[in-house]
């Protein structure tokens, strides 16, 4: 008796083993590793090559645009100085270079990188008076409030220099037109004080009144444009000043 219910209690204990195996739910096979991502590898940075600047500098400086090119595939840096810290940029900018001004845009260059006398490429345009130039430049979005060593914007030496044509395309372009430099003077103060009323002059005065300069803003001496040109005998700056009054 003792023997059979031995039998009988290794019998139900196998059963009940196997009952519990087959209500425990199968675990799925581990997923096989994920394959290695490959590593991206850092760009290698270009490498300094003083000849090419050296080029590219002269070639700016120059006008020389086959040579601008050559120079900037041969790893040129688009922003080297020369020892007046002017960058190729600056360079086509003072010598109106407008073609290889272009050229240097496409390639980068920052057209608010100054010199050490302060001058930026669009500052120059100013003084020299090159439409063209301007133009060149603004796919580059130059900064407009930027100033010159005597505190002033592109304007003003427009204004100073009788520079028509620049002077209408630049106030199109939104730059203040009332700005007052470290001497006291705005770009209409300026055409009027250094001017010599010719009419040049006299069409500068009326671009930059129709542009909305305020013709009431004084000198650091407390007179006006209208009275400069009155007391040098410019009649007809005089009277499109008194019209805007």
């Amino acid at each position: 008796m003792r023997t059979a219910a031995l039998t009988r209690r290794v019998a139900l204990e196998a059963f009940a083993a196997l009952a519990l195996a087959a209500c425990t739910p199968t675990q799925p096979p581990a997923a096989p590793p994920a394959p290695p991502q490959p590593v991206e590898q850092p760009q290698a940075a270009q490498q300094p090559n003083p000849e090419a600047d050296r080029q590219l500098l002269e070639a700016a400086d120059s006008g020389d645009l086959a040579q601008v090119r050559a120079a900037l595939a041969a790893g040129a840096n688009v922003e080297s100085r020369d020892d007046d810290q002017r960058t190729p940029l600056v360079l086509a900018a003072l010598a109106d270079h407008v073609e290889v001004a272009r050229e240097l845009v496409a390639a980068g260059a920052d057209p608010n990188a100054a010199d050490y006398r302060q001058d930026t490429a669009f500052l120059v345009t100013g003084v020299t008076g090159s439409v063209g130039m301007l133009e060149a430049l603004l796919p580059a979005n130059p900064d407009f409030t930027l100033l010159n060593r005597y505190g002033g914007t592109a304007l003003i030496p427009a204004g100073e220099h009788g520079h028509v044509e620049y002077i209408r395309a630049a106030v199109r372009t939104g730059i203040d037109v009332n700005h007052v430099n470290d001497l006291g003077w705005t770009a209409l103060l300026e055409a009027v004080v250094l001017g010599d009323g010719s009419e040049r002059y006299q069409q500068s005065v009326q671009i930059l009144v129709d542009a909305g300069a305020d013709v009431n803003i004084r000198d650091r001496n407390g007179v006006t444009a209208l009275q400069h040109a009155e007391a040098d005998g410019y009649t007809e700056i005089a009277r499109i000043l008194r019209a805007a009054s």
